[in-house]
């Protein structure tokens, strides 16, 4: 596993379920194109996993 994750909101919450978009606000991304460096753990994974639709993720 890497040590950081590199997380990019690419795409609007917008439309998507309510519990969606509030996994992608937990994870700290408040607006379009804004990137967060979370570290890589079993919980954040979980939480992009849910919203992998919405966000990119890249390993540091």
């Amino acid at each position: 596993m890497a040590e950081k994750l590199k997380i990019t909101l690419v795409k609007s919450p917008i439309g998507a379920v309510p519990k969606h978009r509030k996994t992608v606000e937990a994870l700290g991304l408040k607006k379009l194109n804004k990137t967060v460096e979370l570290p890589d753990n079993d919980a954040v994974r979980g939480m992009i996993w849910h919203v992998k639709h919405l966000v990119k993720v890249e390993e540091i």
